[in-house]
């Protein structure tokens, strides 16, 4: 089954960037669309940013022009740049696919001062 690790996460400030991580395995990376999703406490996983196998991109409105998704299908990696962060941002944040089965333990992205 599809299997995945984020990493990346921590502490940042305001403003701050930050760069996620995921690793795959188990799977044909380079023809899966793979995307981001992030929960806040209270409130239901939502998407954040998908990139298609052919690169095309795709970004929530809460995070269009901070937030960039980028793969490498060398690396089996997909990657979430995040700039200009807010607190409203902090929130566990996962990769997965575009048809999600199972997921990972995510990563843990807290903005504050």
């Amino acid at each position: 089954q599809v299997r995945v690790v984020e990493s990346g996460g921590g502490l940042v400030q305001p403003g701050g960037s930050l760069r996620l991580s995921c690793a795959t395995s188990n799977f044909i990376f380079e023809d899966r669309t793979m995307a981001w999703y992030r929960k806040v406490q209270g409130k239901e996983r939502e998407l954040v940013a998908r990139i298609l196998g052919g690169g095309d991109t795709h970004y929530a409105d809460s995070v269009k022009g901070r937030f960039f998704i980028a793969r490498d299908n060398a690396k089996r990696t997909v990657y979430l740049h995040m700039t200009n962060v807010k607190p409203e941002d902090t929130a566990v944040y996962y990769c997965n696919t575009d048809f999600p089965a199972t997921w990972g333990q995510g990563t843990q992205v807290t903005v504050s001062a």
